[in-house]
């Protein structure tokens, strides 16, 4: 299946899932977010794994596994739409039941994958954001899991931390529209302690890489 629609973004963005095609023609404004092992031909440069940047107006060669997402920038307002994305997803916390997100003002779409790959999108409402932070992944036991997030709406911050205290900031990356950031895991999916932390009201597609022999789990459920 070259492309496949996803649908957990409506009514307010549009996602799609390409896969081994020669050529992806994008017209209008997109993000474009390479989730193969092996880069994307573009122009006379290359999007390497797990990048991502905003496209118009080119064709895409060699795409071996790509994310999509249109409408990003479509709207009027920012804060109009993050006022109708809160009146239509839960909080992270009512989705999950994490401890560290109960009161955070952080909302989550639904969840869904496709084949080995989670996506789900968030909005993180208020500024800061304390959402805290974490260093594992529990629903994926299995070594080599991979995770990055792509921002889509908002400008925020991706911050790495020594130990479980933001005073031990070690590396902070910016966010915004297009951007996916570094791949903080080892080989083995080991993480440091880190936390998306917001400058703005801020939406961002997370992307999980679940690894050979990991089950998926029920997306129906509290999982990210």
């Amino acid at each position: 299946m070259p492309t496949e629609v996803i649908t957990i973004g409506e009514p307010f963005f549009g996602l799609r899932h390409i896969s081994d095609e020669a050529t992806v023609d994008i017209n209008e404004r997109a993000i474009v977010l390479n989730v193969a092992d092996r880069a994307i031909q573009v122009e006379a440069q290359l999007l390497q794994p797990l990048q991502s940047a905003i496209f118009a107006n080119v064709t895409l060669r060699d795409v071996d596994r790509a994310i999509v997402i249109d409408r990003f920038d479509s709207h009027d307002s920012d804060d109009a739409l993050c006022e109708e994305v809160r009146k239509a997803w839960p909080t992270a916390f009512e989705k999950r039941g994490e401890e560290r997100l109960r009161g955070v003002e952080h909302y989550m779409s639904p969840k869904t994958f496709v084949g080995n790959i989670g996506l789900s999108i968030y909005h993180s409402a208020s500024v800061p954001l304390n959402v805290g932070l974490h260093n594992e992944h529990p629903f994926c036991p299995v070594p080599g899991f991979r995770e990055v997030h792509t921002q889509l709406v908002g400008y925020g911050k991706m911050q790495q931390c020594k130990e479980r205290d933001p005073a031990t900031l070690y590396l902070e990356e910016p966010m915004a529209p297009g951007i996916t950031h570094r791949p903080m895991y080892d080989a083995e999916g080991n993480y440091p302690w880190h936390q998306f932390e917001t400058t703005t009201p801020s939406i961002f597609l997370a992307l999980e890489i679940l690894p050979e022999g990991a089950e998926i789990p029920d997306v129906g459920g509290q999982n990210d």
